[in-house]
């Protein structure tokens, strides 16, 4: 269980960062944390919607498995019991 236990770590660690990120790249609504990061890439990438779409669809797929591994590291550290 100990393995698992650290995959899991690392894989909460990994969707966690991306999962920032994804945000983070997200077309901002006016004065918000995308627009301090070259405000003037965002808008051009943004305009188009099918790209935001699949950042949209992107970023909440890896919010549900970044919430499944928290579900299953919680499992996994609750019942290895030192047996």
């Amino acid at each position: 269980m100990d393995a698992l236990n650290i995959i899991l770590q690392i894989l909460l660690g990994l969707t966690s960062l991306l999962l920032t990120l994804l945000i983070l790249l997200h077309k901002g609504r006016g004065g918000g944390m995308s627009d301090m990061f070259g405000g003037g890439m965002t808008t051009s990438l943004g305009s188009s919607g099918v790209a935001e779409r699949n950042l949209n669809r992107f970023t909440v797929a890896l919010g549900i498995v970044w919430g499944l591994v928290i579900i299953a590291l919680g499992l996994v550290m609750r019942f290895s019991g030192d047996s």
